[in-house]
């Protein structure tokens, strides 16, 4: 189900499907520096899809990304009385991380850009949603994302529900 390789509105980023092993050091470092490495090793990896961004040209990160993000089919949880938010088929991001060297480059706002795309035409995705920081929350809205349900608590770290049609 990979497509090609395919650059993203920024010309010096490359996106592509990974292994979920290649997301397990960049997720550790940026996300749960303080936790065991375990803890960011998900049990459904194996059922996921994963995206690196790297650099073009850069033969040194050829194996290393410098942001990563995993995909998963999983049903949306309900966003209000009315129903499922999910009407069609709703695909979660999780641990989507960045190298803090290459933050505000538009690395990470191309890698989402290039799973937005692959959510949609490669697995008929009609909502992408995630569990997002609330810190990140205003990150995520300036790139079409809107906060839904309540806060909640992983840990220490306060997170609020984002999510966009596709």
């Amino acid at each position: 189900m990979e497509e090609a390789t395919k650059l993203t509105a920024n010309p010096s980023v490359r996106c592509q499907q990974i292994t979920a092993a290649q997301t397990v050091s960049l997720r550790h470092s940026v996300l749960w520096p303080d936790a065991p490495i375990s803890h960011v090793i998900l049990p459904e990896d194996a059922q996921g899809w994963h995206y690196g961004a790297f650099i073009v040209n850069d033969s040194s990160s050829d194996d290393h990304p410098i942001a990563v993000i995993s995909l998963f089919v999983e049903s949306c949880p309900q966003t209000d009385s009315e129903g499922d938010a999910d009407a069609g088929k709703a695909i979660r991001f999780r641990k989507f991380a960045c190298d803090p060297a290459y933050q505000g480059r538009g690395i990470g706002t191309s890698l989402l850009q290039h799973v937005l795309s692959v959510a949609r035409a490669e697995f008929g995705g009609t909502l992408l949603w995630c569990d997002a920081r609330e810190a990140t929350k205003g990150w995520y809205q300036r790139r079409g994302l809107l906060p839904f349900g309540t806060t909640f608590w992983k840990g220490p770290v306060e997170y609020i529900r984002m999510k966009i049609d596709l």
